[in-house]
């Protein structure tokens, strides 16, 4: 077998349209599609990229590293299923993982209540392992995921055959294994692309194509929010969706303003696959 060759993303340096080539073509010139101006192939490396609102764009090569068994920590496990269940409500099902690589990640489904009336997923295993975080964001270091669903939302074996029902427990999960498959973190802010850089819905019943990663600001008590254990502190974050025009507010705009536009129309973690486009340009047009 071959190397596997990582693909390098870069922008052109004149008109900015981006390119992902094979590491072999590192230091290659060639002409840009767009403005036809010579650009040459950089060298890898971590890329101080920021949005036009000032945030940092991460990117990640594609994964090197060899399938690796979880490490599990059954009283972690423990105690972060009572936190749920002291916080949120019995946990009634877990979505268990058969195979599993880097961490195991199973999915604590809370079910409706007068209270809560809606379906409550939470990972663990996530928080297995510490995340790489940046110099001074140690206290980010550990997290697992949640997000919640309506109570009409099909949620047996049978129907999550069907990616219109499974997308949301695909989403946590992968969100879950990112960060120690690519070496980074998610922190409070952070959006997550499903596809890379493509807006690719999570399935046909939705348009949505990004997951924010905030505090569980709606649906859940500000005491659910942090577990502290002996040997780490665990951060519980909500899983967001968003439509691709929120996302480029989001760049372009700001975190703030979006979280105000999202606010107002009443978002919340609580998955809703047709809730209004807070970002979505009007469509009525005037004639004089």
């Amino acid at each position: 077998m071959g190397k596997h060759l990582v693909k390098i993303s870069f922008a052109c340096e004149h008109c900015g349209r981006r390119y992902k080539v094979d590491e072999s073509k590192v230091g290659q010139t060639a002409k840009c599609r767009d403005c036809g101006k010579q650009i040459r192939v950089p060298v890898p490396g971590p890329e101080q990229e920021t949005s036009p609102a000032g945030a940092e764009i991460l990117r990640h090569q594609s994964r090197e590293r060899d399938f690796e068994p979880p490490i599990g920590d059954e009283s972690a496990i423990e105690e972060i299923t009572a936190h749920i269940e002291q916080h949120l409500g019995p946990v009634d099902m877990v979505w268990h993982e058969l195979i599993s690589d880097l961490v195991h990640v199973d999915i604590h489904q809370v079910p409706p209540t007068d209270d809560r009336p809606f379906w409550t997923l939470v990972t663990t295993g996530m928080s297995d392992r510490p995340m790489t975080v940046p110099e001074g964001a140690e206290d980010y270091t550990y997290a697992e995921v949640m997000l919640c669903l309506p109570p009409d939302w099909k949620m047996s074996q049978q129907d999550f055959e069907d990616e219109n029902n499974y997308w949301p427990i695909r989403l946590l999960k992968v969100l879950a294994r990112l960060p120690h498959e690519y070496e980074t973190w998610l922190g409070p802010g952070h959006t997550i692309p499903n596809g890379g850089e493509e807006d690719v819905p999570y399935a046909d019943n939705t348009k949505f194509t990004c997951a924010l990663i905030l505090p569980p600001l709606a649906l859940a008590p500000p005491e659910f929010a942090q577990l502290e254990l002996d040997d780490r502190t665990i951060n519980f974050y909500g899983v967001w969706q968003l439509y691709p025009s929120e996302v480029d507010f989001k760049l372009n705009k700001g975190l703030d303003g979006l979280l105000d536009k999202l606010e107002r129309n009443a978002v919340t973690e609580l998955v809703d696959v047709h809730r209004v486009d807070t970002c979505a340009k009007s469509k009525w047009k005037f004639w004089m």
